[in-house]
Parts: C-alpha cells; structure tokens; sequence
C-alpha cells in the first residue's frame, strides 16, 4: 500500500446569531438573525469581530471595508473579476461584489476554454508524456524531465495565466445574496498581503488540466496538481466565512489511473501555507473533496507564524487534511465532522497535527458510522500535538487523542504550549451543533443588510 503523501501537492462589531433563547422557546427553523451589525453596516462593509479568531490580532481583518466608489466592483464574469482586482501589488481598499457563478475557464470574450486550448502549441499530449515516463523504463528515482515535462509545465502555465486571481491587500470579495455567487474552476491566490475578506462564495471544482507524476512521492508515486480554490501564501490577516467549497462537477470517482495511482485533478479547497498568519476560518462548508486543508507546506517552516482558528465549519465528505497542521498554533472549535462516505471520498483522518503543530481541538461534533474505528480521526507523526477536550462521537464525549494513541506507535501529544484567547462565540454545549451549523454555514446564507 502506498504511504500517505503530505506534499503540497475591524473592529466594526459583527455578529452572527442563532439565538438560542429563540430555539428554546420553540420557535421554527427559520427564526434565525443573520449579520445584525452594531454599526449598522451592510454586508459588503463588514469586518470582523473583535476576538473573533486569530484574524482579529492586532488591528483586526477589515478587508475593503474603506473603499471609495472608484473602488467598490460587481462583476459578473472572469475579465471583470480580473479588472476588478487589478495589480496585486495596490492597496487601496477594495470591495468586490461577486453577482453569479464565475466559470475561470473562459477567455476575455466569455468563450469557454478546455484542457486541449491550454495545451494548444506546447507540446504536450498526454499519451505522449504517459509513454515517457513509465516507471517501467524511466525508473521511479527522479522526477520528470525532458521535452513532455517542459511541455506540460508550459501548458500548465497557460491554465495557470487564466484561472488564477491574485488578490491584493486591503480587499472584500464577497457573493451578491440570492445570485449563486462564485468562482467555478478557478483559484484566489492571497499571497504576501494584509488584510482579505472572503465570504459568501461557492468555489467548486477547481481542476488541474496537467496534473505532474512524481514517482518519489510515496511507495508508488502520485499524481499532483496545482490549484487550491483559495491559497494563502505568506498572507495575514485573513478572514474567509460562509463559504462553500466542493469538488461537484468533478468528483474524484470519475479520475482514471494511471501507472496505478488515481491521475488526481484536484489540490486543497483551502490552504493556508509558506508562514502565512493569523487567519480566521468560520461558518464554512468543506465537502466532497480529499486534500483539503494544509496548514503549512513544509515540516521546515519556521516557528512563530500559522496561526489560525477554525470554527464552526463542517466538514462532510472529507478524506483527509480537515486540516493537516504544521508548526503553528492553530484552535479548532465548534464544528461539526461527518464522516460518513459521500461521493466517493471515505476518511483517511480528520485532523493531522503534525512538525512539532500545537492544535487545540475543542467542543467539536463528529458523525461516524459504525464501521469505522475512532482512532482514525487523527494523525500525526509523533511529534505533533493535540489538547483540548469536550469532543464528542455520535453524542458521546470521547478522548479521541487517547483512541488514536491506544491504536498507534507514533503518540500525539496532549499539551501545548499556548491558551487560546480569541474564542468569540465558542459553545460549550455542542450536542444540537449539526442541526444548526446545517442551517447557518456556507454560501447563501448571508443577507446583503
């Protein structure tokens, strides 16, 4: 069997509220108050919570929240969002409103790009680059190279020029309520900026037309693409709420292998890597998808930055990295994990704590069906660590720590060298907590007032 690869692959006051007094007193369903504002704010102009997460440090995430008219954007297609964005390197706040699905694969004009438009004048086929690099006579020793590899990188290279949008510092992109908004197929790359909002979208199936082979990675090799739906890169400060992210449209089953390991399309729905910092994720839904979320690139990343708070998520149909977790410290409270196989993806683990990680995993909800054994909701390398407690199994408050260790040579540790501050809204009294996170996570959730 192959070994598991973990390669890369405000201050405003918002509030969110399911008021508990109203759920109490029997009220419905839909008796739910979505994004009252002390300041009366609407959606596009909101920050975030002060002690909401590791975001609200220091001066807080506040995003486009102080844009002018020239730079407040609605768009509706990719050349928009493109324009909208403009230079990574401005930082005059912007607000970017996102009205609809943005397909990534399109020209300038609309017309829709494939896979064979991409590749158009590299070099690069397929059977071609299959043929080159068979284990059985290219060996598994070295990674590709040569003229295939050169044209595959080409051709990655001309996907990369139009599906990936760099954000610049100081900027809102959030989905226009009641218009399906999001970006279909395309990654947000925040890379060594401040200060990003993104809410409100649907990022679905963000697919690598030239995934590469590396025949080093693991026992038997793996096929590796390149895109996240939303890479952070050295980034800070950065606030990602009521969000979907799903692989739908492109479910992982329907991959074909080749030289016997899944020809895989798809990287992270969310990573947050290369010492970014200070990053609240919350009221988001991950599904469907394998590598989900890797927090740090590298063993070898320095200590001090990847702080990062996620909260009140779920996390369905997930196979592993919810999240993967290096170096940092990272709090993960108050969500919900249902583990059951969905589309085609069963658990490998939920969280990895892992490269000497301090992870403090608190009052979270798994669902787990019956033939799966709970020491397989962590994992780790032996040097990582795991503390906290009020976790609990199907209702049940279990020591998930002390199922993994029972079950394996390599410990995680329980304690960690910090205590978490920021924990606006953390509930200690999770059992209705998938009954509810139902209701007020992902996109389309959000009102514009």
């Amino acid at each position: 069997m192959a070994s598991a690869s973990h390669r890369r692959s405000l201050r405003t006051r918002r509030t969110l509220v399911v008021s508990a007094a109203v759920v109490a007193a029997g009220a419905g369903a839909g008796a739910l108050v979505l994004n009252a504002n002390a300041s009366g704010t609407d959606l596009y102009h909101r920050t975030l919570a002060a002690k909401d997460g590791w975001a609200s440090s220091g001066a807080g995430t506040t995003g486009g929240a102080k844009a002018d008219s020239a730079h407040t954007f609605t768009v509706s297609t990719r050349a928009q969002l493109v324009k909208a964005l403009g230079s990574v390197s401005a930082t005059s706040p912007r607000i970017i409103k996102v009205k609809g699905t943005i397909d990534a694969n399109t020209d300038d004009s609309g017309k829709k790009l494939t896979c064979a438009d991409y590749a158009a004048g590299t070099g690069y086929s397929l059977s071609a680059y299959l043929k080159a690099f068979d284990p059985a006579t290219y060996g598994r020793s070295k990674l590709p190279s040569g003229t295939q590899e050169k044209a595959r990188a080409a051709a990655q290279d001309k996907q990369a020029k139009n599906i990936v949008f760099r954000v610049p510092a100081n900027t809102t992109i959030v989905g226009v309520p009641g218009t399906n908004a999001g970006i279909t197929g395309g990654m947000l790359q925040i890379q060594k900026v401040d200060n990003v909002i993104v809410r409100n979208l649907t990022f679905a199936d963000t697919e690598d037309c030239f995934p590469q082979w590396d025949p080093t990675d693991g026992d038997d090799g793996n096929w590796n693409s390149a895109y996240d739906s939303v890479t952070l890169r050295g980034a800070t400060h950065v606030w990602a709420d009521h969000n979907t992210f799903t692989d739908a449209g492109h479910f992982d089953s329907t991959n074909p292998k080749y030289y016997g390991r899944e020809y895989q399309v798809h990287d992270g729905e969310l990573d947050i890597t290369k010492s970014s910092d200070l990053v609240t994720v919350e009221h988001n839904q991950f599904t469907s998808h394998d590598k989900t979320m890797l927090i740090g690139s590298s063993d070898s990343e320095p200590s001090g930055k990847l702080r990062v708070t996620l909260h009140h998520n779920i996390w369905k149909g997930i196979v592993q990295r919810a999240p993967l977790t290096r170096v940092g410290q990272v709090h993960i409270y108050n969500n919900v994990y249902d583990v059951t196989p969905l589309n085609g993806y069963s658990l490998q683990y939920s969280i990895n704590s892992r490269a000497k990680a301090q992870v403090v995993a608190q009052n979270n909800y798994w669902t787990v069906p019956s033939s799966l054994k709970v020491s397989k909701l962590l994992s780790g390398d032996g040097t990582g660590s795991v503390a906290g407690s009020g976790n609990l199994v199907n209702g049940t408050t279990t020591d998930l720590v002390a199922a993994y260790n029972a079950a394996n040579s390599k410990k995680i540790k329980t304690t960690v060298n910090w205590t978490p501050t920021l924990t606006a809204g953390l509930e200690s009294s999770v059992k209705n907590l998938p009954t509810e996170l139902a209701k007020t996570t992902g996109a389309g959730v959000l009102t514009a007032s």
